[in-house]
């Protein structure tokens, strides 16, 4: 079936498009009918990842008022920051704090440490490299594979914001569009990256891939605080079982198809579909909805076949 995604296109900036990351909506960007505005002041507790003393941080609805916050309390400038993982120190990608936050989880955040700069010859057609950013900001490394191009080169590891290309400042891009500039490069080619790795009190393994599924992460049975870009935070039920499932094959579609992993950017997309009931109709809220990305049709198609799976299943 024809899904005419170019006729549908909608313009809009890449600002706009980076605003929906943690604010999945349905067909008519409402809010999620379970969620309700927080009925009383939620105080969290941080650390610093590297040691620190425990600190609190309050009243915040966005990933950059948090990050003022845990700057405040420990008194460095927020954009020493580079994310924060809930409930372990360790550099975990699979715990890495995005668009939800379980009421009960701990803060710690990673600050910068180490400056370093690395030529990459790119000598197979793919870095073996996944991208993610803290939605602030700063892009890093999430995931690197086992005897690719990034795996030979041990002064690269998990957790490196990457903070140029050739000399090209990076700060501010999304993790795709991060993504696209290394896929970019010709094999063969050579290029030069500058990275920041974040401080370490001890040795902690920076350089392993193994973790928890995203599905862990999801979890299930425990309210979230869902943070957004625009607007109040809100309180949110964590999603059943079958709804967490199908948004980690999400999250494993986009790695396939667009070389990134982002559990809030397929949560998005789940959200929009599951009311959906034909691939154009998905097709075209996917495009109101995350146009700038151009995902290709067949992309589509697999995304709307993991939702109707899991609707089949009964959310």
């Amino acid at each position: 079936m024809p899904l005419r995604l170019r006729g549908k296109k909608k313009a809009k900036s890449k600002e706009t498009a980076g605003l929906v990351k943690g604010e999945p909506t349905g067909a008519g960007g409402g809010s999620p009918s379970a969620s309700r505005a927080p009925a009383r002041r939620l105080v969290f507790h941080a650390q610093l990842a590297h040691g620190s003393a425990t600190g609190r941080v309050e009243g915040f609805s966005s990933i950059q008022e948090l990050y003022a916050q845990i700057a405040g309390a420990f008194e460095i400038s927020p954009s020493e920051i580079l994310y924060c993982t809930l409930n372990t120190p360790r550099i975990d990608m699979e715990r890495l704090l995005g668009g939800q936050l379980g009421l009960e989880d701990f803060i710690f955040a990673h600050v910068k440490g180490i400056k370093k700069e690395v030529n990459v010859c790119k000598s197979e057609d793919s870095l073996g490299v996944t991208i993610t950013d803290n939605g602030v900001g700063y892009a890093f490394i999430k995931r690197i594979k086992d005897g690719g191009v990034i795996d030979s080169i041990k002064t690269i590891c998990v957790g490196d914001h990457i903070e140029s290309i050739n000399g090209e400042n990076i700060v501010g891009w999304r993790h795709y569009d991060v993504a696209k500039k290394l896929k970019e490069f010709k094999k063969e080619e050579l290029f030069t990256m500058k990275l920041i790795e974040p401080k370490k009190a001890f040795e902690i393994e920076p350089r392993s891939k193994a973790g928890k599924s995203s599905a862990e992460k999801i979890g299930s049975g425990r309210a979230t605080l869902r943070l957004r870009s625009k607007g109040p935070a809100t309180v949110e039920e964590m999603p059943s079982e079958t709804k967490a499932k199908a948004i980690e094959k999400i999250d494993d579609v986009l790695e396939l198809y667009m070389g990134i992993r982002d559990i809030d950017l397929a949560t998005t997309m789940f959200e929009a579909g599951k009311d959906k009931v034909n691939p154009d109709e998905f097709a075209v809220a996917l495009d109101e909805t995350l146009g700038d990305f151009a995902f290709p049709d067949e992309f589509v198609f697999d995304v709307w076949g993991v939702i109707g799976d899991a609707k089949r299943r009964g959310l």
